[in-house]
């Protein structure tokens, strides 16, 4: 189901003065859905506790002509865990979901995926942390109990059935999840499977609806990894591919084309 409930946002927003962090306070304090803002211009830090997608925070902050990079998020209370997914797939497909684990029995799903076709499309935590064929590999829904497939709010699923997002006509599904059977800490090092179809719950008449929802083929994927809280992600500059905090936000988050473009590029250095 979606989600209502507000969780602290960490960005790295570019500013130098305090007009910059005037104008970035100015968008968010009277937004709908954004409960409490901090901003830190030393730091270069934006603090946002909003029950909003961190796309939408994002947006609002990248209008008035700086650019933000989310490093970490929390929930209001205590800090339980949270990891990310980097998918890539078919084509331009690519996206960010975050996992928060906001209670014992709660746990937000915050993602944007770009590339998709109009429509809805099945979303599944997948077993195996296995992209050696790409998505092929990543084994079947997250399943512990052995159970049928259903839908999110079914007591009868699979533990990774997380029902449909829907991309607009753009392209892009932008959505903020709330499950109350996925725990962070049973699916970092599994994946994050998006299908080509609609998932039908669990409710259709193909053999395949009581395995899979009928979803279709897998279009992207991605590992579930431990990503960085509040105030955990001190990085600058990427040790693995040289890529600064600022050239990030204008490389693909995963995939092809996320290195540096060509050796006439000086990679950054520690």
């Amino acid at each position: 189901m979606d989600s209502k409930r507000p969780s602290k946002l960490e960005f790295a927003v570019q500013m130098t003065c305090e007009s910059c962090a005037d104008k970035v306070r100015a968008v968010l304090v009277d937004k709908p859905g954004v409960k409490s803002v901090s901003i830190d211009v030393s730091k270069e830090q934006v603090l946002v506790e909003s029950a909003l997608t961190s796309a939408e925070v994002q947006a609002a902050i990248e209008s008035t002509g700086r650019r933000a990079v989310l490093k970490g998020i929390g929930a209001s209370e205590q800090d339980l865990g949270s990891a990310v997914a980097m998918l890539a797939g078919v084509g331009k497909i690519q996206g960010v979901v975050r996992f928060l684990q906001l209670s014992e029995d709660r746990c937000l799903i915050d993602g944007t995926i770009d590339g998709l076709e109009p429509g809805h499309h099945g979303l599944h935590v997948h077993t195996l942390g296995d992209l050696t064929l790409d998505c092929l590999s990543c084994g079947e829904h997250y399943n512990p109990f052995g159970r049928a497939h259903g839908g999110p709010g079914d007591p009868e699923r699979h533990v990774g059935d997380l029902g449909n997002i829907a991309a607009g006509p753009d392209g892009r599904a932008s959505f903020r999840l709330e499950d109350s059977q996925l725990k962070v800490w049973d699916v970092i090092g599994r994946s994050l499977v998006v299908d080509a179809g609609e998932d039908d719950l669990g409710r259709g008449g193909h053999p395949l609806s009581k395995q899979t929802g009928n979803s279709g083929e897998r279009l992207a994927c991605g590992i579930i990894a431990r990503s960085a809280g509040l105030f955990q992600n001190p990085k600058q500059i990427c040790a693995c591919d040289g890529v600064t905090l600022w050239e990030e936000r204008d490389r693909p988050i995963a995939g092809k084309g996320r290195t540096k473009a060509s050796a006439e590029t000086p990679a950054a250095h520690l």
